[in-house]
């Protein structure tokens, strides 16, 4: 028995190269799966431009390989179509057509569906091959407008992020849509409901962070002080410590985060961290306010509105616009 116990670390490991050359087998496969879809693609295309090869044409293509090989299945007219409008939408592109084949064919048609511009299919592209993203997670990320506002997070707060950087993993809005909250709540229902809901959470706030604990507490002489939400950005090597607030955001939220953050740094945060990061997190906010309390503040930190409603597109997309107007860009690259 003993024996057993002793080899169970040597086990593990044995587990561990087993699990990763299932997942780098499972990784070329679909990169071959796409190569094949982009090479189909792009014959079809060419006979397009050539002979006026049609819809009409890829279904009997379709039902030809249906015939030929009835036990194969996604070679369907309509998506062999969609073959050829992968391979058109990426072909010019050097860089964005190697970051197709990192990822699933299903999460490839919902960029090729949802985004308009290269910039933002560059944005979930890379966004789901660093996350790993199935199809559900992706297809949120695009309905809540991930791309928008964190464009808008990063213009609207340009000199915050300048003057520290590390606050650039975080946004001024976030959408809670899958908390169901109901009408009239206080900040600790909110808290509640975000920590039944943290996989949504998480997924909303950003893959790098990891919960720490709600209330957390963290003592200054002979108090006790109680933190909101706690998280560990892995990516920032740090903490961040998110208060919620159900109203409107005032001044003096910041002064309670900023206390808070220094206790973090003296008593919590370990050597080889950086110093903490903090997030108020709040119903609604004026943003003049908000830019004349974080002008003089020293600690980084970014205070953020939240919705409990997916966001309107074309809201999102005319504040773009004003943005990329007022700092002179092309509004066409929005």
């Amino acid at each position: 028995m003993a024996d057993i116990v002793n080899y169970n670390h040597d086990f593990e490991k044995i587990i561990a190269i087993i699990e990763q050359s299932k997942m780098r087998a499972i990784k070329a496969v679909n990169t071959e799966m796409i190569e094949m879809y982009w090479q189909i693609g792009r014959y079809i295309s060419e006979k397009a431009e050539q002979e006026g090869w049609g819809k009409s044409v890829v279904q009997d293509f379709a039902q030809f390989l249906k015939q030929t090989y009835p036990a194969v299945s996604g070679f369907s007219a309509q998506n062999i179509w969609r073959m050829k409008q992968f391979y058109e939408t990426y072909k010019d592109s050097e860089k964005l057509s190697p970051l197709v084949r990192e990822i699933t064919w299903s999460n490839n048609l919902l960029i090729m569906a949802g985004c308009k511009t290269d910039e933002s299919r560059e944005f979930y592209l890379k966004l789901c091959a660093a996350n790993h993203y199935g199809k559900r997670e992706l297809e949120r990320q695009i309905d809540s407008m991930l791309f928008e506002r964190t464009m808008l997070s990063t213009a609207k707060n340009k000199e915050l992020i300048e003057r520290n950087p590390v606050v650039g993993a975080l946004r001024d809005s976030y959408v809670l849509e899958f908390l169901a909250m109901p009408e009239e709540y206080k900040e600790k229902d909110l808290r509640k409901s975000i920590i039944a809901n943290l996989k949504n959470f998480i997924l909303e706030f950003g893959k790098d962070f990891t919960f720490m604990g709600e209330e957390y507490r963290v003592q200054v002489g002979n108090t006790d002080f109680f933190i909101d939400l706690l998280f560990y950005n892995r990516a920032l090597a740090c903490l961040v410590a998110v208060e919620l607030k159900v109203g409107k955001f005032k001044p003096e939220h910041l002064g309670q985060l900023n206390f808070y953050l220094e206790a973090l740094n003296r008593d919590v945060k370990k050597t080889n961290e950086n110093p903490s990061v903090g997030l108020i997190l709040c119903a609604n906010k004026d943003d003049a306010v908000v830019e004349y309390a974080l002008s003089s503040s020293l600690s980084p930190a970014m205070i953020a509105d939240y919705t409990l409603q997916l966001p309107d597109k074309k809201i999102l997309e005319e504040k773009l616009r004003e943005i990329a107007m007022l700092s002179g860009e092309d509004e066409n690259g929005v």
